[in-house]
């Protein structure tokens, strides 16, 4: 990597007047916020179609987009939506905060008003788009069939014939669902319509894009229905064992994350072809992959199914450079950044050293008065992603609010933080000076924002991944000030030589 920076904000943190963040004007807007402000990054988070709990880790679909990112403005502009329609709905009545059970109300009833505009007059593109994408049949069936049985999960569907995916029960539900599937299958063409024109357009920009892949994917989901053979599954496809963390210095009881463990084994006899295909589809919305919670592919925790904390767990080996190896050789052009955070062995460091992908640091783990920590800036190597918190750290504010005194204090001493400056300010600049390739803010943090403003609090449920920019925030002179500190520490993209 060279030496640059970026910005990490979610699609959903975007302004609009429809209660979510979408891929309309907004998302240009702060494209070109960007450029202004002289970064080369703009980090999201995953996006795919959201479950329980409204989690872009917990998704119906990896290889999926997520329909609340349909922009509904440019649907009107093609004339499959009335705009009073769009302004009739109830999005909520906070615009900094994103209310899921109003956007879930009220979006889908106009997505549907869509499809029945627009597919009869689509129906080609979207065949030929159907085509390109081996997972879609599959997804739009699960939705189908999701949505009749009450949203319910999979494991829970009356019908254990769709449930374990029987062929005639297959070719039942595909005949008498037709509406739906094909429903479930043109918000997808919608989707990607509308990303491929957004991600052109953050290319003409000058930009590339960061995005998130989860190490799991959820049990309720179309990946682990349609090819449960991947997957540590018992009878009736019930899992054996599930995800999480150990107990740790932050949680007593760990973190039960629940999502199905992979059967490692089975994905070796055919070359990992799932973790390729799902490569593949990363590939083509992100130029730049961040892969979620590295450490698990040298050994992961697995807690038995049933039980309600991860206290209750044993490591197990993971695939290691069998894997890894595999996907950076299959995909030696594609940018990866392996997040290395968490409980780290001698084991998970030797995997990072010997996969050659650039690991993490964030500077919100750096001021432990008690100890060093590899986290402090004069310890990095050049080969590193530096962040000042993540989408799961307190903003810095709030972090600068909530830490022990002496770390405080510490932090103060060894960056040089001033009010004068801005304590947030400081902390950029501490990231921006470090030798690390790489640099990311949140745009919580360049906007000083406190606890209001965080995205998400692991190991609680609702109140997370709410928080939203408002119109007008994004200044020139906020631009401005990021594109200076941007050129003081020769963080600038250089001109391509050959334009």
């Amino acid at each position: 990597m060279d030496r640059l920076s970026g910005i990490l904000l979610h699609i959903s943190s975007l302004p609009s007047p429809y209660g979510i963040g979408t891929m309309g004007r907004a998302a240009y807007d702060f494209a070109g916020f960007l450029r202004e402000a002289g970064q080369t990054y703009w980090q999201l988070l995953p996006l795919g179609p959201t479950s329980y709990g409204d989690s872009p880790y917990q998704s119906f679909s990896t290889f999926a987009g997520n329909p609340y990112f349909i922009d509904l403005e440019l649907l009107a502009e093609d004339g499959l939506l009335d705009r009073g329609a769009l302004e009739a709905a109830d999005w909520g009545s906070n615009p900094r905060y994103v209310d899921y059970a109003k956007i879930y109300e009220a979006r889908f009833p106009l997505l549907r008003q869509a499809f029945q505009a627009g597919y009869p007059q689509d129906r080609k593109a979207v065949e030929a788009f159907r085509r390109e994408n081996r997972w879609l049949d599959n997804y739009a069936l699960y939705m189908a069939v999701k949505a009749h049985f009450g949203m319910r999960s999979w494991l829970e569907w009356p019908d254990e014939d769709i449930r374990l995916r029987r062929p005639a029960a297959v070719a039942r539900y595909s005949r008498e669902l037709r509406e739906d599937v094909d429903f479930y299958t043109y918000l997808q063409f919608l989707f990607f319509r509308q990303w491929n024109a957004l991600r052109d357009y953050i290319h003409s920009q000058g930009l590339q894009i960061i995005g998130d892949l989860p190490i799991y994917v959820a049990m309720d989901s179309a990946d682990v229905w349609a090819e449960p053979e991947y997957f540590q599954l018992g009878e009736g496809n019930v899992p054996t064992e599930v995800s999480g963390v150990p107990p740790d210095y932050f949680t007593a009881d760990g973190q039960l994350w629940g999502n199905p463990l992979y059967d490692y084994d089975r994905m070796a006899r055919d070359g990992f072809a799932w973790w390729i295909r799902r490569l593949e589809g990363a590939g083509r919305l992100f130029d730049v992959i961040r892969i979620d919670h590295f450490r698990g592919l040298e050994s992961y925790w697995a807690v038995p199914y049933g039980e309600k904390t991860a206290k209750v767990g044993r490591w197990r080996k993971g695939p290691g450079m069998d894997l890894v190896g595999t996907l950076t050789e299959r995909f030696p052009h594609l940018e990866i950044i392996a997040e290395d955070l968490g409980y780290l062995t001698p084991e998970v460091h030797q995997l990072l050293a010997d996969s050659g992908l650039p690991g993490m640091k964030v500077l919100e783990f750096a001021f432990d008065a008690r100890e060093p920590s590899n986290y402090l800036p004069h310890l990095y190597d050049r080969h590193c992603v530096c962040y000042v918190g993540t989408h799961d750290n307190e903003t810095v504010v709030q972090w600068r609010d909530q830490t022990a005194r002496a770390d405080l204090t510490f932090a103060r001493k060894y960056l040089g933080l001033s009010e004068a400056e801005g304590f947030h300010w400081g902390m950029i600049r501490g990231g921006m000076a470090s030798v690390a390739d790489t640099f990311v803010a949140q745009m919580q943090d360049c906007l000083g924002l406190g606890a209001e403003a965080r995205m998400n609090t692991p190991g609680t449920l609702g109140g997370n991944w709410q928080w939203r920019l408002l119109p007008g925030e994004a200044t020139p002179a906020l631009a401005k000030k990021l594109r200076q500190y941007t050129g003081m520490y020769g963080r600038l993209k250089k001109p391509d030589p050959g334009v």
